[in-house]
């Protein structure tokens, strides 16, 4: 019996002792690139997910890049993992969508956000919903009919802020500010008519977004999935009353059911709501971000303030009414706000890490990456390079001076790049013109509480950003 019960501890030692070796040692048909899969099961997920300063280069990667250099390896999530910090190797990789390398979701955004979520189609089809979604975020319908929309939304706002007794949150104002507008434009949808609120669900949807994927009460991926589920529920069923009763919304829900009714369409009922999902989510989450940004950094840096007010209040002293919206030609000739825009894109990183699925064994900087692996390009390292950018972590618009505003380049993926550059560009750029043109021509504010940023590997705010804010003519 004692003999028995050891010959079956050490078997179970050397199972064990195995599957760890197994685990740190994966098979390959060549040479991987340095590294460490961390832990069995949770890998490096932990060291991945520690927050840190918006100010520094993420301290899991840079650990990782003294000790490998600028390719290395990991393991994330329970996702075998090859993580690239080399610009030119990003941006190529960016450029290449194919049979062997398809841009990827990690299994926790796809269960949020539905399998056959927008940000998860490829070839033809990724094309078809790129297009369908430019004529919510493209150049032509904000010139058309969106600019009008954002300028008396963000005036309304504006107002209302400065109206209010004590200071504002930026951070959840904004929120709420940009998501009126987007759920106005998507579905039409008016938080005050509807029982079940969706702004409430997507705060707490928002806070598990990029967190450890454990579906377990007290963790923030629960709550996220619990959330969604609100949320998607309220969408489906303005969809389908829209869809039972054929009345016009004047929004992008139209667009979407003329697809789905269409013979042979690519979109059905199931997948068209988990496109409304995502379009409102990523248009609100990443601008009101931005815009909290914005107004933490002219608050801080006075001289940029200066001179943007500069140029805005150049833009209403050549109008003939200069209580007039917005107009594009102005849009377009806001130069040095669009610096500033760039600026805050650079230094904001809203996305961390975009991730390719590799299909079948390939070649990368002399190593050989296995099917079934998944490369993680850490875009935002370029912009902290101070062979790229002079001062890389200072809040300088002024670099912008006589380069190109409007794409992405090798040393500049804050939109993203090749076939998946960001559908939402110019939309998030217009929201934050027209943000930046009423905030300094009419109000001033300060900054009270908050104003602490850090990253988990996205953006956060823990403490918001309370200002008072009061409108410059009754100081």
């Amino acid at each position: 019996m004692y003999v028995a019960a050891v010959l079956l501890v050490t078997l179970l030692v050397v199972k064990i002792s195995h599957w760890v070796y197994t685990w740190a040692n994966p098979k390959c048909n060549g040479k991987l690139p340095p590294g460490s899969m961390g832990l069995p099961i949770i890998g490096e997920t932990i060291q991945f997910f520690t927050p840190y300063s918006l100010y520094e280069t993420q301290p899991f990667i840079k650990k990782r890049m003294a000790r490998y250099g600028s390719v290395f390896r990991t393991n994330i999530a329970g996702q075998k993992v090859i993580v690239s910090t080399d610009p030119v190797m990003n941006y190529s990789i960016m450029n290449t969508e194919n049979k062997s390398l398809l841009f990827w979701c990690t299994d926790g955004l796809s269960h949020i956000f539905g399998n056959q979520n927008f940000l998860s189609q490829h070839g033809s089809v990724h094309k078809y919903l790129r297009s369908l979604v430019l004529h919510l975020t493209g150049r032509e319908i904000l010139r058309q009919k969106f600019l009008h929309e954002i300028d008396q939304t963000t005036r309304a706002h504006l107002h209302s802020w400065a109206s209010s007794p004590g200071t504002v949150n930026v951070r959840d104002a904004c929120a709420e500010m940009i998501f009126e507008s987007c759920a106005k434009k998507l579905i039409s949808y008016d938080e005050s008519k509807y029982s079940k609120k969706l702004r409430q669900n997507y705060r707490a949807f928002k806070l598990g977004i990029v967190s450890f994927p454990m579906y377990f009460p007290g963790f923030a991926f629960y709550e996220c999935i619990k959330g969604r589920k609100h949320i998607r529920k309220v969408i489906e069923d303005i969809y389908q009353e829209r869809k039972a009763t054929k009345v016009t919304g004047h929004d992008f829900l139209d667009r979407v059911l003329e697809e789905v009714e269409k013979e042979n369409a690519v979109l059905n009922d199931s997948n068209a709501i988990d496109l409304l999902f995502v379009l409102l989510f990523a248009a609100f989450e990443t601008v009101s971000q931005s815009i909290t940004l914005i107004t933490k950094y002219l608050a801080d840096h006075p001289q940029v303030l200066a001179e943007l007010t500069e140029e805005h209040e150049g833009i209403i002293s050549r109008r003939e009414d200069e209580n007039s919206e917005v107009t594009w030609e102005e849009y377009k000739s806001m130069t040095f706000t669009h610096m500033v825009i760039n600026e805050i894109v650079r230094l904001a990183n809203i996305v961390p890490v975009t991730f390719r699925k590799v299909l079948k064994d390939m070649e990368l900087d002399g190593y050989t990456i296995p099917a079934g692996w998944v490369i993680m390009m850490v875009l935002p390292l370029v912009h902290f390079d101070a062979d790229k950018y002079e001062d890389p972590l200072a809040f300088n618009p002024w670099r912008w001076k006589g380069k190109e505003l409007h794409t992405g380049t090798k040393t500049f993926m804050g939109f993203g790049g090749g076939v998946r550059l960001c559908a939402g560009a110019d939309f998030a750029k217009v929201h934050l013109a027209v943000y930046i043109h009423y905030l300094v021509t009419k109000y001033r504010w300060s900054v009270v509480k908050g104003g602490e940023v850090f990253k988990q590997p996205g953006l956060k705010f823990p403490n918001g950003l309370h200002v008072k804010i009061a409108e410059k003519h009754k100081i």
